[in-house]
């Protein structure tokens, strides 16, 4: 079947009560970015759904781009046909005999929204499973476990027919529910936890902390692409942050702790991203963090860690297992990026038997031992380099054969 338009169902912010037309607005303008290479669909708006009528432009080029779209819960490619019982039917028929697999069983559900059509729902799930019954010997109707369920939506501008409902990202608009950093490094676990921050309706600005010379320009150039891949998802640019954090690394690697240089670092970082995120006016951090995956990630870890910050950390990862994980970075595309063998900062100077319960108080004391670790954390704000990575522009990652990289 080649249909006319695509119904587009929201996800759960339709819910949303007084900022309900809000959430409209921004997923109607985030509709109209995706489709934007097909210029003679028409887009209108209804009440807790949108309608793309095609024209003539390609369902399947289409749908590629809505599936990545935050806020659509689910589209389905429909034939629009007028209030008319014999054109209903032949709609109906039309769906069904399109389908890539003949099904041994099926459903009619029909949903009358314009109460002047002159048969009702129940009758109306008769005459049209007659009617396909008929013109498809063989077929058999299951109503409890249907193949395919045949939908049927009377509405007063005319009828949709549709069979096949596709999965959409779901979540929330991006942008809808605030701001917030991202503490991405160049690793699994840091872009899907962005990935699903987004998905809720935040708008993510990443930081990344390199330690050069220590850490090459390809784990920068790394880095810059896993930011392009989550800019697609957005379809606009992300803000990339690069903190120079050597100088800070250095001093702590240098410092008589030893088992607490993860624990020390991270809680740096923390410093100077809640700096950051003053300055861009985000209201929260997000961190990869995974319950228990490495030894900064122990709740004893995470609670000393987190206490350097007043800003609420958002952990989207925290309860889910590293397969769940690479899962999720294999369906949004950053899998094969993470895993290049470039170091970031995370992974120098580890100690052989890092601490998983720091002592906050001893944490505290060896931070005061640090000499001019403050202005140190300053001067690291005060340096950061902005880029902005547009879904558009690919690094050297990307386009470079794979042999260079592996």
């Amino acid at each position: 079947m080649n249909p006319d338009m695509i119904l587009i169902r929201f996800g759960e912010f339709t819910v949303k009560g007084k900022n309900r037309d809000r959430f409209d607005q921004r997923i109607m303008a985030k509709v109209k970015r995706a489709v934007s290479d097909f210029p003679r669909a028409e887009i209108t708006r209804a009440y807790g759904r949108i309608y793309i009528t095609l024209n003539g432009e390609p369902y399947e080029a289409m749908a590629v781009k809505l599936k990545s779209v935050f806020g659509i819960a689910s589209f389905s490619p429909i034939r629009r046909t007028v209030n008319e019982l014999e054109a209903i039917r032949s709609a109906a028929l039309d769906v069904m005999r399109a389908l890539p697999k003949q099904p041994d069983t099926f459903k009619v559900s029909v949903r009358r929204v314009d109460k002047g059509f002159p048969h009702d729902s129940q009758e109306m799930n008769h005459l049209v499973g007659g009617h396909v019954l008929r013109e498809l010997p063989g077929l058999k109707v299951n109503v409890r476990e249907p193949e395919v369920e045949l939908k049927v939506e009377i509405q007063p501008e005319g009828t949709y027919v549709f069979s096949s409902v596709v999965q959409g990202a779901g979540g929330y608009p991006h942008g809808t529910n605030g701001k917030a950093l991202l503490m991405l490094s160049g690793g699994i676990d840091s872009p899907v936890a962005g990935y699903l921050a987004m998905r809720q309706g935040l708008e993510i600005e990443a930081v990344h902390y390199h330690s050069y010379p220590f850490t090459s320009e390809q784990a920068k150039e790394k880095v810059i692409e896993l930011v392009r891949i989550l800019s697609q998802f957005t379809g606009s640019s992300i803000k990339l942050h690069l903190v120079s954090f050597t100088d800070i690394q250095t001093a702590i690697a240098q410092c008589d702790h030893n088992s607490l240089i993860i624990t020390l670092m991270r809680r740096s970082m923390l410093r100077i991203a809640e700096q950051l995120a003053g300055q861009r006016e985000a209201l929260g951090i997000v961190t990869g963090d995974s319950l228990g995956q490495v030894a900064s990630q122990t709740l004893s870890s995470m609670n000393v860690i987190g206490r350097t910050t007043e800003l609420p950390l958002l952990r989207p990862l925290i309860t889910m297992d590293k397969n769940e994980i690479i899962r999720i970075a294999r369906q949004i595309g950053t899998f094969e990026t993470s895993i290049l063998p470039y170091e970031d900062c995370c992974t120098l100077f580890v100690p052989k038997n890092p601490t998983t319960n720091p002592n906050l108080g001893i944490v505290e004391k060896a931070e005061e031992s640090i000499s001019n670790l403050d202005e140190m954390i300053l001067q690291a704000v005060a340096t950061v380099e902005t880029l902005t990575i547009r879904p558009d522009i690919r690094t050297a990652v990307e386009t470079a054969g794979q042999d260079d990289w592996f």
